[in-house]
């Protein structure tokens, strides 16, 4: 329901609010298939081991649990040192001959890749978006709770509401930043960055939607009576969230975002990338899953 509601929003911000899309990472010509094939696989299996992603470790760690702190820092650490250290290379020399490359001005959309242009591209995926919301509403456990139906409508309009801040209202033809919306792998990093040089950074979004995201989980724990200090039932479980986590910091980089990133807020400019990434994270999980539970029965 989330995705659907992001793909609506997000291509009615392009029709009717001026938003331009191109200037995301998702919608280029270069496909990096390797990275979101490889990069999505790790991403999963790091994510079963750890029991959520970077965004619900951000949701625990607003909530008291001291093993989201450290998912949090190992992520962080490894995300930066993929993008930008000694992981990245390696990763850099084995994605890039990994990299299919469409026509300077094609874009990997999937409207366009079908040959669609102009408006027909946004109106095509807003039908697309309603088609998928439509079958949401058809699940019997969304069809049974309104607060399941709320909360996933609630994420896809926050998605959208990103994609608004960073492309239309704080847009600026002379900035050479991109257009953006909600990601909780790089922006870790980026965090973790800020927060030890903050005399000399200037806060973005990315590290706005982090500290956000952690102070209302705070918020929502302490009102709700849930907040509680939580610490590892012992070392394999912190053995376990500290490999989980190495495997999403360093995957999530690789396939150029996360659960959110890429399945909500890549998935809503129905990028070609953001679907190989997606699949290739549940397959990931998959097998994480069948390593963590089904092997040992």
């Amino acid at each position: 329901m989330a995705t659907a509601i992001a793909i609506i929003g997000v291509h009615g911000l392009e029709l009717w609010g001026g938003l331009d899309l191109t200037r995301s990472i998702y919608t280029g010509p270069r496909i990096e298939w390797g990275g979101a094939i490889g990069g999505g696989l790790l991403f999963g299996v790091g994510m079963a081991l750890v029991g959520t992603c970077g965004f619900g470790t951000l949701l625990r760690l607003g909530g008291g649990d001291l093993k989201a702190l450290v998912t949090f820092l190992v992520m962080a650490l490894t995300a930066m040192i993929t993008m930008r250290g000694l992981i990245g290379l390696g990763r850099i020399p084995i994605t890039d001959p990994l990299i299919f490359e469409l026509s300077d001005s094609a874009s990997q959309r999937l409207p366009k890749l079908l040959g669609l242009t102009g408006s027909s591209v946004s109106l095509m995926a807003m039908a697309l978006g309603a088609a998928i919301a439509i079958v949401a509403c058809a699940q019997p456990n969304i069809a049974r709770s309104f607060r399941l139906l709320a909360v996933g409508i609630g994420v896809g309009l926050i998605v959208v509401l990103g994609w608004w801040a960073t492309g239309i209202a704080g847009f600026d033809l002379f900035e050479t930043r991109r257009v953006e919306s909600f990601s909780f792998v790089a922006p870790l990093g980026e965090t973790l960055l800020y927060l030890m040089l903050a005399s000399g950074l200037r806060p973005d979004f990315p590290v706005g939607a982090v500290l956000g995201v952690v102070a209302g989980a705070f918020l929502a724990a302490r009102t709700s009576g849930q907040f509680e200090w939580q610490a590892p039932d012992g070392a394999g479980e912190m053995r376990r969230h500290l490999f989980g986590a190495f495997l999403m910091g360093a995957g999530g980089i690789a396939a150029l975002g996360c659960t959110i990133g890429q399945g909500v807020t890549g998935l809503s400019t129905l990028s070609f990338g953001s679907i190989l990434a997606v699949v290739s994270m549940l397959v990931g999980a998959r097998i994480g899953l069948y390593w963590l539970v089904e092997r040992l029965t």
